[in-house]
């Protein structure tokens, strides 16, 4: 399937410079939505997962089928004062600013491995915090996945040492 043809493309959002890959026009579409969510659940169906950790907010939208089909937890990480119970939170930068998450302090147990998922992989900010909250709590992090990869922003540098998987490559 030719998601990149389904994926709408917003220039100048959320600043001049900025195109936006607008994954709504993919949710919309029954077909799409289903082969992109397959597609992460044949990618990751035979790995020893405990739980996906799913970031705030388009993340949620892949990380939850997947969990379902995969047969494991769910851990949302959530931008500040958004999760009621004891938190860690790190900052970090994105290519137009700067941003904080947080993850529940009892979210991950010691030797846990976890798969952390978003929509999109711009400079890697966002998926390294959420990295840094995982083993700062004792979980493991088994690999990252995105719908989409922005190659230009070399995100995937940041990574590093970490598996990395992406359906779609800009």
């Amino acid at each position: 399937m030719d998601f990149k043809r389904i994926i709408r493309d917003v220039p100048d959002f959320p600043i001049p410079g900025i195109i936006f890959r607008d994954v709504t026009t993919l949710l919309k579409d029954p077909a799409a939505f289903r082969q992109a969510i397959d597609t992460l659940v044949t990618h990751y169906h035979d790995r020893q997962l405990d739980a996906i950790a799913s970031i705030e907010s388009r993340g949620h939208i892949f990380a939850a089928p997947l969990a379902y089909a995969l047969g494991v937890g769910l851990i949302p990480v959530r931008k500040p004062g958004k999760l009621p119970a004891d938190k860690i939170q790190v900052a970090y930068q994105l290519e137009y600013g700067t941003e904080r998450l947080e993850m529940h302090i009892d979210a991950v147990q010691p030797g846990q491995r976890i798969l952390i998922v978003d929509d999109l992989i711009a400079t890697g900010g966002s998926a390294n915090a959420a990295r840094q909250m995982v083993e700062q709590l004792g979980g493991e992090v088994a690999g990252f996945a995105f719908l989409i990869e922005l190659t230009f922003l070399k995100g995937r540098e940041t990574l590093q040492g970490y598996d990395v998987f992406s359906v779609i490559q800009y």
